[in-house]
């Protein structure tokens, strides 16, 4: 989790590797509208932008708000869209994009009952984004999470990625750690909400019958506003709760009280 430092480093950093292309700093920040003695700020790591200068710059460079949060050398690079012709025709609709209406790109909350322990409630962090006609996930377990099962927490192995596959009435996800270390299935339909931002399902983790803690639990996505002050609260506040401290509109839609059927 990034603390308000990091966070200007590590733009910092991938700014001046971003402008390395441009013709000066002084040309990139007039292009962007942007103070050049401010722009210097952001260089050095002393403040970092607006939400709405935010946007214009990752609309430039044609990335998004993950500048703010990973080195520009893990942001995903691009991949092929295609799942191969032998799957193509069975887990890929058409072989075309799930529509954003359906389920929008951007940053969003997840939460769910702990596998290991039934007491507690996960609040994680997750990345949607489009390549090409493919959809993709990227997230990162929680510290706390690795911590609990005695797992290294060296991001690198923390991070898992996903693939989106659009169901008749949802959607499906197929997410897994570095080198398929484990890997769960997750089912997705949109709830009724006034903002019509929220779905939910459920996950299942690949472990044996006879292991301990849970194998399925119900699971609520919101999908977030996507300025830089939503995004970098949501990340701040990833980790274990009771139930009694997640939003209210989670807790009525995981039913805590309710067995999964």
């Amino acid at each position: 989790m990034n603390n308000p430092a990091q966070i200007r480093t590590i733009f910092g950093d991938n700014l001046r590797l971003l402008a390395q292309d441009e013709p000066s700093i002084t040309i990139l920040a007039s292009k962007l509208g942007i103070n050049r003695t401010q722009f210097n700020r952001y260089l050095s790591g002393e403040s970092f932008p607006r939400p709405d200068i935010l946007s214009r710059i990752c609309r430039y460079f044609n990335l998004d708000a993950r500048i703010l949060l990973e080195p520009l050398a893990e942001i995903t690079p691009s991949r092929s869209p295609s799942l191969g012709n032998y799957m193509n025709e069975f887990l890929v609709s058409n072989t075309q994009a799930i529509p954003e209406s359906l389920f929008p790109s951007g940053f969003y909350s997840f939460t769910r009952r702990s596998f290991i322990d039934r007491s507690i409630f996960v609040l994680g962090l997750v990345y949607i984004f489009r390549d090409g006609e493919a959809t993709f996930l990227r997230g990162y377990e929680t510290l706390e999470a690795m911590k609990m099962q005695s797992l290294p927490t060296a991001p690198k192995l923390r991070e898992f990625r996903g693939v989106v596959l659009q169901q008749e009435e949802g959607i499906a996800i197929i997410a897994a750690r570095k080198n398929a270390m484990t890997s769960s299935f997750n089912y997705l339909s949109r709830a009724a909400s006034f903002g019509n931002n929220f779905w939910v399902g459920y996950i299942t983790r690949t472990i044996p019958e006879d292991a301990a803690g849970l194998r399925v639990t119900r699971l609520v996505y919101e999908h977030l506003s996507q300025d830089a002050a939503t995004v970098l609260q949501a990340s701040r506040a990833k980790g274990f709760y009771p139930i009694e401290k997640l939003a209210p509109f989670h807790q009525r839609l995981l039913r805590p009280d309710q067995n999964f059927a």
